[in-house]
This record gives structure tokens, sequence and C-alpha cells, in this order.
């Protein structure tokens, strides 16, 4: 009876394992020398075997090479690609989490499932955080969904949703070559991005720009812990969590998230200002005071709860949204302008008395900010967001509680100085975001880096010289 050691399928095992090894050491061999360089001692030296083992799995240079060109096409073409990345270390998750110099120009990929042309705070917030970055001299490269397939979001036909984007967002970072990598959103986009900065070992940073767990809870029937187990999943290897509030950062570490990081958010002071004199007022037709809403129209955002209540005056709604129509319907002495932008939507901001924000799932919400550059107070819910904004501004009111007094913080608003809502948001600028965020991100050192990104060159390098070398 033969040993276990001389079964056929042990031994043929041992066979294709050190071929491979063979292989592999024929890659490190074109990596460091030319193709002509490439000799057999040097490979059964690396392998740690003797030459005639090398010639026995492979008995001409051609019948080696051949053998090596198909195996690197198994390994680079692949959508199962997993590059070796370099060994980790302490020395290195030091570099990474180690403080930079801000105005050093930087390599960056974005990856985001929100983008032009959807109209909402998280895509202004990115948009405009990328062109400071650039002005600040950094290389963005944004993946977003308009460079793929799209369906419409069931419930929310507005959001396009990308499909089939694995393999063209990990051309993307073999491309790009990016430095440093934030992943925005947990949507397809940001799915495929994590994947691959998991299997290839790549410090990325991510943030929070939306209460997904509340704001699936509303739409479907599906419990709030779902929602954070999916959050938690996704963020987990995340080496930075960026958050815009710190009742946002108190309240994620309570669910158990961690390696959490202020981002701050900025406002366009130029673009949304107050009105002049000489301007027009676009709501002159309107019974006063005019209490504005601007935002996605839907179900998350908690619209009804302004809208229910007994106010003076008109009440205004700006934005497009699944929950439009219906709530059109039933609140016919609302005026439901739709999108606006630009000169637009800042002229409505100007004209208005008191801008409300009755959402309660909102992180942040950018449109407060835009409100006040405006002059416009605020009446709020103790949300997050308002929460870290409003108290002690003197530019807007909160409500006595998440369910509760409104209509009261409507009112009250009509009393502050429009100028000093005006100031307090001066204090807020896009410059001071992307400098935030260029703080938080985690870009991989040199020469991590360059080697790992010069392996990947490369290996492609060679696998498009192969035809005419095999």
């Amino acid at each position: 009876m033969k040993s276990p050691s001389h079964t056929p399928g042990l031994r043929d095992r041992q066979r294709e394992e050190t071929r491979e090894q063979i292989l592999r050491a024929v890659g490190r061999q074109l990596e460091s020398g030319a193709l002509e360089d490439l000799n057999f001692g040097e490979v059964a030296k690396d392998v740690g075997v003797g030459e005639r083992t090398v010639y026995r799995h492979f008995p001409t240079k051609e019948a080696l090479l051949g053998a090596f060109w198909a195996w690197l096409q198994s390994q680079v073409v692949s959508p199962d690609i997993k590059p070796r990345p370099p060994r980790s270390s302490t020395r290195l998750r030091e570099a990474i989490i180690a403080p930079r110099d801000t105005r050093r120009p930087m390599r960056i990929l974005l990856a985001t499932d929100a983008w032009e042309p959807q109209v909402n705070g998280v895509v202004r917030t990115l948009t405009r955080v990328v062109a400071e970055l650039k002005g600040m001299g950094h290389l963005v490269e944004v993946i977003s969904p308009d460079q793929f397939k799209t369906f419409p979001l069931p419930t929310y036909p507005e959001i396009k949703v990308a499909i089939g984007v694995y393999e063209p967002v990990q051309e993307c970072f073999k491309a790009f070559e990016p430095e440093a990598i934030h992943i925005a959103t947990e949507g397809p986009i940001g799915l495929a991005a994590r994947r691959i900065c998991v299997e290839w070992k790549l410090p990325f940073t991510t943030s929070y720009h939306t209460r997904f767990p509340e704001y699936v809870s509303a739409r479907l029937p599906l419990p709030l812990a779902a929602g954070y187990a999916y959050m938690k999943w996704f963020h987990k290897p995340s080496g930075r969590l960026m958050v815009a509030t710190p009742t946002m950062r108190d309240e994620l570490q309570e669910h158990g998230f961690r390696n959490i990081s202020a981002w701050s958010r900025g406002v366009d002071t130029d673009i949304f200002r107050p009105r002049m004199e000489s301007e027009p007022d676009v709501f002159a037709d309107l019974p006063k005071p005019i209490f504005l809403y601007v935002g996605r129209v839907a179900v998350e955002k908690n619209i009804e709860a302004f809208l229910a209540i007994d106010l003076p005056g008109t009440k205004v709604i700006v934005g497009p949204g699944p929950q439009k129509e219906e709530l059109e319907e039933r609140y016919p002495n609302a005026v439901f302008t739709g999108p606006k932008l630009g000169a637009e939507l800042s002229a409505a901001y100007a004209c208005a008395d008191v801008f409300v924000f009755p959402s309660l799932t909102d992180t942040f919400g950018l449109v407060i900010l835009e409100a006040m550059a405006a002059g416009t107070p605020v009446a709020a819910y103790p949300a997050p967001g308002p929460i870290d904004i409003i108290p002690g501004s003197g530019a807007g009111v909160l409500a006595g509680s998440a369910t509760e007094g409104l209509r009261e913080a409507c009112l009250e608003a009509l009393n502050l100085d429009r100028r000093a809502v005006r100031a307090f948001a001066e204090k807020f600028s896009w410059r001071a975001c992307a400098e935030d965020f260029v703080r938080n991100l985690q870009p991989y050192p040199e020469p991590e880096k360059t080697r790992f990104w010069r392996r990947l060159r490369r290996l492609a390098r060679v696998l498009r010289r192969s035809p005419s070398a095999a």
C-alpha cells in the first residue's frame, strides 16, 4: 500500500503548487529586470528548488513564458483579481493615519452613488468639495452613476442606481492609481469600491450623509436594527467615518460605530445672499409671511408635519420628489413650485420670511445654511443637524421636541434679526470644509503606494506584450 504522500491527488497538488511558485517567481523576475534577462537559474533560486525542477515543469524558455502569460491573464483579467498588496505593519498603519500637510497635492478618488443631475444636499456637498479640492491643487477622479447604465430606484424614480459597476470601477482604480480613496455612499458604486479596497487592502475613508436606517424604515417594512447592521458592516473597514455634526457622531457611537471624525459643511455666501431692495420679491403675489421648505418632497423628509400645522400667510414647497403629487392634493393651500436652481433658488430663500426644516432623518441639512446665508431664519425640530447649528446662533429656533412645537418655533423665528442670521452663515466656508476632508483622508504612504501600483502596471504591461512574446 502506498503512503499518503504518494497518492496521485496529493502529488498532483504538490506539482501544481510548485508550478505556481515558479510562475510567481517569473513575475518577480520580470518586475525587476528585462524579458531577455530571464533565466532558469535565477527562477529556481527564487523558488528554492533545483534548476532541474524548473526544467521538468517547463522544458524550454518558450514553454515557461507561454505558461506565464496564461497564468498572468488569469491573475490580472479575472473579475476575482486579488493583487498582492504590500505587507501590512504597524509602521504602515502609523504612516496612513499620521497628520499631514493638507496643502500637498494628492491623487484623490471619490466613489459616490449620488451625483449630478441629482439635486440634494449630498450632491451639492460633494460637487463643491471636489471643486475646492481641485482649486487646492489636488487631482480628483469621481466615479459616479452617470458613467454607467442605470435604473430608477423603486419608489423614487428621480434617483438612478448604477448597475454592472464592479469591473469598470476596478479599471478606474488601476487607471487612476489613487493615493487616497473616499467612498461617499453605500449604494452599488460604494459597494464595488469597498470590495476592491478590502480585497486589495487599500486604506480608505467613508462618510455618513443620510440616516440610511431611518430612511429605509420610513419606506419599507424593515426594522431599524437591520439598517444599522448593514451600515456597521459597510463602514467597519473604513479608516475614518466622516460625519457632519457632534450629535450624529454621538448617535453613531451609541450604535457601535468607530473611527468617527468631524467633517464640516460650507455655504456659498456669494450665491446665497439677502435680497437687495432693487431686486423683485418672487413671492409678492402670495399672502405673507412666507414659510419656505426646500428639498426632496419625500416621506422621510417629514414635510407633512410642516404642512399640517396652522400658520398665517403661505407655505411654499420647493423641490421634486415622489410625494409631491400626493401632498399637493392633500394640501391645496400650499404652493408647490417644483425644483429650482441657481439664482431662482437663491431668490426663493431670500424672499421667504422663515425657512422650515421638519426632517428628522438628515445628518446635517445643507439647506439650513443656504437659508441663513440669504438672511432667512430657520425653524426646525431638534434633530441631528439643526440641534448642532441653531442653538446660540441667533439664526433660528428649535421646536420643543421631535414631535411638537414646530408652529411656535416658526412664529418665534419671524422676530429674528436677518442681519444676524446672515452674519452667522458667513462663518461657514467650502474651503474649510474641503480642508477638513483632506485632513480626514488616509492616503497610502510612500513607498508602499508606489510599489503597489507599479506592480499592477508591470503586470498589465507584461500581459500586453504576451502575444508577440509567446
